[in-house]
């Protein structure tokens, strides 16, 4: 089995609203948890270089189109069908309650907040990663990836307290969610919608309902690609017209259909992290560079008194960005990375950055070891690629195209 190649059998079991459109746009199709997922959509590969094929097996299972609907995104637009991302709500008077305690980011926000957190183990290792949306004052909506959905849906079932105070409901099913990114992605959807999409009106982070087109829809202003723009849910059987709206209202900006393997490309090049790769129960949030999203202010928490520790004590290791020097090698998790002549670490995930031109992989390495300009080398089939730690993100460093 080459790294990527898609399993045949239990194929066509979970599929999205949009599912015959993808198909018709051409989508190359994946399976993750049983849903149908476009890793891209073959005829974009003419705007594609088919002379970026990495070498090896990085190279077997790819395509143009993946870098054709990377840079469509940066450039213009992209249109993502995300509905198999994993959601739940979290409900009742001890809500709020639970989620603090679960939760290193403060969720305590006015409604229409939208939180970045993750949720922590006794040893502050990080053992799940997520949004969560407050939709009332005892309502919560946590959005998870699709492979993960029975891992977090269990960890909360794990602490629901025992007095019925909280419901947990799993929603994946019933509500769609398209994703729409890039720098037109405001002009796509002001055509659809009569809502203020202002800056000031809509900031960062937050949440609204509106109409887009015919359908009642719930905007989230948040982004996994590193660009403005919404992931937009609406009841499942809104989900085709959804599609059709954003779509038609596209054409004029040059939007592009992409698939999960751009978003992938995007995400590496701002430096979003992968849960069960770059970060796992194992690492804690400061040394996986997420310290921003914990509040240690707070009142305890779940991971806080090992996070207190780490902190005073300093970690001893450190998620760095690192950069090849060849970018036709392309690294996929795992291989060994070297500084002078010792290994110390390994790949957690990687690929290639087609905005910034170059080849991007994510490794655990020593404290010391993990500063900007450290010459460090990758192993592939028995050959070491030299490379750089690089400063992150690599891509829009101060975040001014995701609030603009």
């Amino acid at each position: 089995r080459y790294p990527n190649q898609e399993r045949e059998e239990g194929r066509r079991l979970r599929l999205s609203p949009a599912y015959a459109r993808l198909h018709e746009l051409g989508a190359s199709f994946g399976e993750k948890s049983g849903w149908e997922r476009p890793n891209w959509f073959e005829p974009n590969a003419g705007a594609g270089d088919e002379g970026r094929r990495p070498r090896g097996f990085a190279g077997r299972i790819w395509s143009p189109a993946i870098e054709a609907e990377h840079m469509a995104t940066r450039e213009r637009a992209g249109l993502f069908d995300e509905t198999s991302f994993s959601k739940f709500e979290v409900m009742g008077s001890g809500a709020l309650g639970l989620l603090q305690r679960l939760c290193a980011n403060d969720v305590d926000k006015p409604v229409g907040s939208l939180v970045y957190t993750s949720m922590l183990n006794a040893r502050g290792g990080i053992e799940c990663d997520f949004t969560v949306t407050r939709l009332g004052p005892s309502r919560f909506r946590i959005v998870t990836g699709t492979a993960f959905g029975t891992h977090d849906r269990g960890w909360i079932q794990r602490h629901l307290p025992e007095d019925g105070s909280v419901s947990l409901l799993d929603v994946t099913g019933a509500l769609c969610c398209i994703g729409l990114w890039g720098p037109r992605a405001r002009d796509i959807l002001t055509a659809t919608s009569t809502a203020d999409l202002s800056n000031a009106a809509f900031p960062y982070l937050t949440t609204r309902e509106l109409t887009v087109g015919r359908v009642p829809a719930l905007a989230a202003r948040v982004t996994y690609v590193g660009e403005l723009g919404w992931e937009i849910y609406a009841p499942m059987e809104y989900g085709l017209e959804l599609w059709d709206t954003l779509w038609e209202a596209g054409q004029p900006h040059g939007v592009a259909a992409g698939g999960y393997r751009a978003i992938d490309s995007l995400r590496l090049e701002k430096g979003y992290r992968y849960w069960s790769a770059d970060i796992t129960p194992d690492d804690t949030p400061y040394e996986a560079g997420l310290g921003f999203a914990v509040k240690l202010g707070k009142k305890d928490f779940i991971g806080k008194e090992a996070l207190v520790r780490q902190r005073a004590e300093g970690v001893r290791r450190r998620l760095a960005c690192l950069t090849l020097s060849d970018p036709a090698w392309v690294a996929l998790g795992g291989e060994p990375v070297r500084v002078a002549d010792r290994v110390v670490g390994r790949v957690t995930s990687g690929g290639l950055g087609y905005a910034v031109g170059l080849s991007i992989a994510y490794a655990y390495l020593p404290v010391e070891l993990a500063s900007p300009g450290t010459p460090v080398a990758l192993e592939f089939f028995g050959e070491w690629v030299e490379g750089l730690v690089a400063a992150e993100p690599l891509w829009d460093p101060r975040g001014e195209r995701i609030r603009g």
